[in-house]
């Protein structure tokens, strides 16, 4: 399974992600303590829901503590890739935490609406909610920098939250400044307002939560890293159809298919395959469960013009992304290859049945096969 480079391993990424959590719960809990005071002594809707914010991101800390926790647990026989997914539902209860306190806000905020009170501000009270924007700026990107390095959507999360909760802060602020000023009373409409950022902020959250679990796009950067090292390897000349399968946060398992020169024996195929898998787990921190073979014609010196004329009908289509695995087989008069159409083709099905069709009425003395693959890396 990929590592964690910069931790060295699971385990002190593991500890690196509980440790900021950690912080993250004392800081929150004290924002939460000072500002309920406030926005009690204050009588202030917008304060008080700033501090039941800050209370929930507390619990999502905690949250993200479990996760990680279980995250963390070694494969078995019923999980034999581990239980890195768990990473991914705990982001989800954060999800659903953050909607039900931006839901739950929203109905306060409009029964203040309905029945405003008048609320009373000291210059003690604005001073804590300014120190109180300081830390949380601070806090925001530490954990998300944290976040960022070792790969945890859910303290990435975190961090960006606590960003947007300066931003609401200030604002608290601000409309305490009118009303002192001009005795206009915008704290409910404010509470509104932070209602529907939390509301937003958790239906984002969810969003890229069912997005991972339903498996993203490989980064391009370790797709072509993988590439890249298998590529030089000695003996293959072309390398194709990397399907990356993420079980969690930097645990990716994968397969890939290869080309070699058509002559080459089983034991040096079974001897290039396992240079190619240690390797790749060497440097990339990949597993390769799969490595299949594509021949290359070597000796048919007509494999070339077949090419040829089958790039030149490929050409006429921009959303045709590449050509493999093409190959020319004089003794069963076959010719079969692999195209990739780009997923926002119109009728990409369709589009790939004319493409077929053309490529076969070049060869009509010929068995043309033309399989359709997956964009699913880069190339």
């Amino acid at each position: 399974m990929r590592k964690e480079k910069n931790f060295g391993g699971e385990t002190s990424r593991e500890k690196t992600i509980v440790r900021t959590s950690m912080l993250g719960i004392a800081g929150n809990a004290l924002l939460a303590l000072f500002k309920a005071a406030v926005g009690l002594l204050s009588n202030s809707i917008a304060i008080t829901l700033d501090a039941v914010n800050n209370l929930s991101d507390a619990f999502s800390s905690v949250i993200t503590i479990v996760g990680t926790k279980l995250a963390a647990k070694p494969a078995d026989k019923k999980h034999p890739f581990g239980y890195g997914r768990l990473e991914y539902l705990s982001a989800m209860v954060i999800s659903v935490i953050i909607l039900y306190a931006g839901v739950t806000s929203l109905v306060e905020s409009a029964k203040k609406i309905l029945v405003p009170e008048t609320p009373e501000y000291s210059t003690q009270s604005l001073i804590i909610l300014g120190a109180a924007v300081i830390v949380k700026v601070v806090m925001g990107l530490y954990v998300r920098a944290v976040g960022e390095r070792v790969n945890s959507d859910s303290l990435v999360a975190s961090g960006k939250d606590a960003l947007m909760d300066s931003v609401i802060s200030v604002t608290t602020i601000a409309a305490a400044l009118v009303y002192i000023f001009t005795g206009l009373r915008l704290e409910a409409y404010l509470g509104v307002l932070i209602s529907a950022m939390i509301i937003k902020a958790g239906f984002e959250t969810m969003r890229d939560t069912i997005s991972e679990i339903l498996g993203e796009r490989a980064a391009e950067g370790l797709a072509r890293n993988i590439k890249h090292t298998i590529a030089q390897v000695d003996g293959v000349r072309g390398v194709y159809d990397l399907v990356l399968n993420n079980y969690g946060p930097d645990n990716f398992v994968a397969s890939v298919h290869i080309e070699v020169e058509d002559d080459t024996t089983a034991v040096q195929i079974d001897k290039l395959q396992r240079q190619i898998t240690d390797r790749v787990q060497k440097e990339q921190g990949v597993l390769l469960t799969a490595i299949g073979v594509y021949p290359a014609n070597t000796g048919n010196t007509a494999a070339g013009g077949v090419k040829r004329r089958i790039l030149e009908v490929l050409s006429q289509y921009p959303e045709v992304l590449q050509l493999h695995g093409l190959y020319v087989d004089e003794a069963e008069h076959s010719i079969r290859m692999d195209i990739i159409i780009d997923f926002d083709t119109k009728d990409r099905l369709q589009r790939f049945e004319k493409i077929r069709t053309e490529i076969a009425a070049l060869f009509p003395d010929y068995k043309t096969t033309v399989h359709l693959d997956l964009d699913v890396t880069s190339l």
